[in-house]
This record gives C-alpha cells, sequence and structure tokens, in this order.
C-alpha cells in the first residue's frame, strides 16, 4: 500500500531527520513512531536508513502486531519499543529511541541528573529511570512492555548501553525531549570532567523553572528549529 499522500508518513519523515540534525544518528539505527490516527498502529522509518535520509518513502505504517500495513519491506525489530510505550499510555502521540552518545556515557555513571542547565530541569517533576530489564534489543511485545513499565509517566527513560526512550504527546514534544537530554547529558558529563558538580537547581525550583522554559510554546520553537536544520525551510 502507498504511503504517498499521508500526512503522518510525511510528519515521521520530518521527525527522523530533525533528530539526526540533533545529533542523534546512529549510521542506520534509531527511530521515532507517531501514533496513526486511525487506531491501527505506528508509523515509523522503515530498516536500513539513517535518520537523516528518511523521506516519505521510507516510512512504514506497524500494527500493534508488527506486521506492516503500509510501506515496504519488514519492519524494525525493535518496533514493541514504540506500540507498547504507546499501548500503556493513550495520552502518548509519539515515541523517540536513538543511541545518542552522552546519554550512554551518562547512563554508565549511574548517577542522577543534574540540573546545571535549563535542559535538564524538564525531567525534574516525574525523574529520569533507568530501563533494567536487558541491554540487548528490546525486540519483543515482553520486553516493549517492561520498558514502559519503567518509564512509567516520565517523559524520558535512559536506555543504559543502549540508549534512550522519550515519549510526548506529539512530535514536537517527543523530539525536543530526546534533544534535551542529550544535551543534558552532554553539559553534565563536561561538568564532571572539570570537578564534582556542587550548584545547581533544586527540585522545586527545577519543576517551577520547567514549566516556564519549557512550556508548550517554547517546545514547539525548539521543534520548529530543528525542523528547520533538517532542511525544510524558514516557514516551519
Amino acid at each position: 500500500m502507498d504511503n504517498t499522500a499521508h500526512p503522518l508518513a510525511e510528519l515521521t519523515a520530518l521527525g527522523s531527520r530533525a533528530l539526526a540534525a540533533a545529533g542523534h544518528g546512529d549510521m542506520v539505527w534509531g527511530h521515532l513512531a507517531l501514533r496513526d490516527d486511525e487506531g491501527r498502529g505506528v508509523w515509523m522509518k522503515a530498516p536500513g536508513w539513517g535518520l537523516e535520509e528518511i523521506r516519505h518513502d521510507r516510512v512504514q505504517l506497524v500494527s500493534w502486531e508488527g506486521d506492516v500495513l503500509v510501506g515496504a519491506g519488514a519492519p524494525h525489530k525493535e518496533y514493541p519499543i514504540h506500540t507498547e510505550i504507546m499501548r500503556a499510555r493513550p495520552e502518548v502521540g509519539a515515541t523517540v529511541h536513538t543511541h545518542a552518545a552522552a546519554v550512554n556515557a551518562f547512563s554508565a555513571l549511574d548517577v542522577p541528573l543534574r540540573p546545571i542547565s535549563h535542559d535538564a530541569v524538564l525531567f525534574a517533576e516525574h525523574g529520569l529511570p533507568r530501563f533494567t530489564a536487558t541491554a540487548n534489543l528490546v525486540d519483543s511485545p515482553g520486553l516493549g512492555r517492561s520498558l514502559a513499565r519503567d518509564l512509567g509517566a516520565a517523559r524520558a527513560c535512559l536506555m543504559p548501553q543502549h540508549g534512550l526512550v522519550a515519549a510526548g504527546p506529539d512530535v514536537a514534544h517527543a523530539v525536543m525531549t530526546a534533544v534535551l537530554l542529550h544535551r543534558a547529558c552532554a553539559l553534565h558529563l563536561t561538568a564532571l570532567a572539570a570537578g564534582e558538580i556542587r550548584d545547581f537547581t533544586g527540585h522545586e525550583e527545577s519543576v517551577e523553572k520547567a514549566s516556564t522554559v519549557w512550556a508548550a510554546r517554547q517546545i514547539e520553537a525548539g521543534w520548529r528549529y530543528w525542523a528547520r536544520q533538517a532542511g525544510d525551510g524558514p516557514g516551519v
């Protein structure tokens, strides 16, 4: 079945390229998914392509059971990351899984993410959980459900030795959550390289700050910026 005219295929492609522009590329690995507006499953990139290479004809509609309903070829082995999080959280409309290098490096330290910048306060309200079931591929519904449980109500979850997962009500929130987590982890690592982290925003102020600096309009502004970097022009 052709996906040429479907707007969610176009949006999945744009979100994938935006993630690449923000430094989340890892050759042909990593993926973004959008909930299908007809309830059939999720739209996500076809395997074998880098995030920066995705156009609408390299996007698939994958059913909740892993069947490709629209597009060509087999789905990503890790489609259950997206389907099981969206099953568990009806409010989630978009999910991201990437292998962002700074996130993997930070995860290996097993320390809390300190709010030493605007970026990290986004994760104050619900925390930043860690996925513990495996460091291997999340390639079964059972592992997808385990990941969804560890994620809980949080915006993102560390996947030690594997990367991250981020979730949001739409592509703007999911992409920006992944971008901000990567930036926060990179800055934390930079600070640690210089010495002990002594000064960071407290929990209550972080929650309050996040409601201002990462209000919906700011998330949208950040998303539009990365969409423009993905090559879709100044009007995005």
